[in-house]
């Protein structure tokens, strides 16, 4: 069966059934490339940062001469790379990945618990061994090293302790201490209380300072005393004027002759 040139080029160019598909938007797609600095190139009669005269492209590097665009993002005037491009550091996987996920499972190893050593039991050994005929201590010990009979673990010759039974209502932990009161704050109560120990321990020392000077005897000497002596000065006499000494007196103020005296004396 022989089949045309033409139609064999229409059946080439229908789409395949896998391609039927609806194609996926790529990541340039969705997240388009970043903004690169404006040129002159790019400026349009009517826009915001239009210049007139000389115009350089460094004009339009500089983000504060640069005007923002209407319904545009502004620009920083900065040169950044393509969407292919992968801000952060690489991290390169150490582990092996997927194949020795797979190949070499780092399983937890089970716990193994220690043996606990059980109790021998000597009732049982020294009961066989006197069935069996032996008297002497060294018999009993090579029985005993021969016939190593340990004490069951749920032995009912002792009796077993009970776990410790909690109250229902019990609180765990260390119980919080008072709230402060707002009202001692606002009052400065404990600044109070801190001035107030203060004062105590200041007058403790004190008092234990007196103590300690009163218990030692101090031993005086000549010249001890004779520094400690004050001499008592006679005070001198008021100075008055030499020709009113032997005036008498004009007026007479005094009640009586005593008072007089008395005033005088």
């Amino acid at each position: 069966m022989l089949v045309s040139r033409q139609s064999a080029m229409e059946a080439s160019r229908s789409p395949k059934p896998f391609q039927r598909l609806k194609k996926r938007h790529s990541a340039t797609v969705i997240c388009p490339p970043p903004l690169l600095p404006l040129r002159m190139a790019e400026l349009q009669p009517g826009m915001e940062n239009e210049r007139a005269g000389v115009v350089r492209d460094t004009m339009l590097q500089n983000h504060l001469i640069l005007k923002p665009e209407l319904g545009k993002t502004r620009s920083r005037c900065t040169r950044l790379p393509g969407s292919d491009f992968v801000y952060g550091l690489t991290l390169r996987g150490t582990d092996g990945g997927v194949p020795e996920a797979i190949g070499h499972w780092n399983s937890v190893k089970p716990i193994s618990k220690a043996t606990k050593e059980l109790p021998r039991d000597f009732v049982a050994m020294n009961r066989g061994a006197v069935i069996a005929g032996l008297v002497t201590t060294k018999e009993h010990y090579r029985y005993r090293q021969i016939h190593d009979i340990r004490r069951p673990e749920d032995d009912e010759r002792h009796f077993k302790r009970d776990p410790l039974r909690l109250p229902d209502a019990m609180t765990y932990g260390m119980p919080p201490r008072p709230s402060t009161s707002i009202i001692d704050v606002f009052q400065h109560k404990y600044k109070e209380l801190w001035m107030e120990g203060q004062r105590a321990a200041a007058e403790a020392r004190h008092k234990a300072k007196q103590k300690i000077r009163q218990r030692g005897k101090v031993y005086e000497t000549y010249s001890t005393v004779l520094k400690k002596y004050k001499q008592t000065m006679q005070p001198d006499p008021l100075w008055h004027l030499p020709h009113f000494e032997k005036v008498g007196r004009h007026l007479d103020t005094f009640p009586s002759c005593s008072s007089w005296r008395t005033s005088s004396s």
